[in-house]
């Protein structure tokens, strides 16, 4: 009997923890079912059919219950992600006033892409001169596919 009872709470374990903490492994599942099922087999070669079935039947709506009431506490909320992605793509560099022949400063080194601020908007740049260091005054070649080159200003 002990064993039959150890059985079933290990599958209960084994279940809960498939659907709740470890989802898709479905190794740990099949190994709480088959605890379950080797219980109830237990029960039903040792005790009586009967047993056997109410032993299921029960141990069914255990693991139903206790998956409603673990998915109604509260302590789940702490464990969930919350966060919200609010990123937008960004606007086209024309739409930022940006034109080829305006000029800038590096902020970063571009090897060859990097930042550079345009009176004060930092935006992702692409060298044509290869590396270029922070701090170099640079100017707009071209803008094409939302991709802004730019080349040393004093070439």
């Amino acid at each position: 009997m002990g064993l039959i009872i150890f059985l079933l709470l290990l599958g209960d374990i084994l279940v809960l923890a498939e659907l709740l903490f470890i989802p898709g492994t479905i190794f740990t599942g099949l190994l709480g079912l088959g605890s379950i099922v080797g219980s109830c087999y237990l029960a039903y070669n040792n005790i009586s059919p009967t047993v056997s079935i109410i032993i299921f039947v029960v141990n069914i709506v255990v693991l139903v219950i206790a998956t409603i009431l673990l998915l109604r506490a509260k302590t789940w909320r702490k464990l969930s992600l919350e966060t919200n992605i609010e990123s937008h793509i960004d606007e086209k560099p024309e739409e930022k006033g940006l034109q080829a022949g305006q000029e800038g400063i590096s902020t970063t080194r571009l090897a060859p892409m990097g930042k550079v601020d345009f009176d004060g908007i930092s935006m992702e740049v692409t060298s044509e001169d290869g590396i270029i260091d922070p701090k170099t005054a640079v100017v707009i070649t071209k803008i094409q596919d939302n991709k802004i080159y730019v080349t040393k200003a004093n070439n």
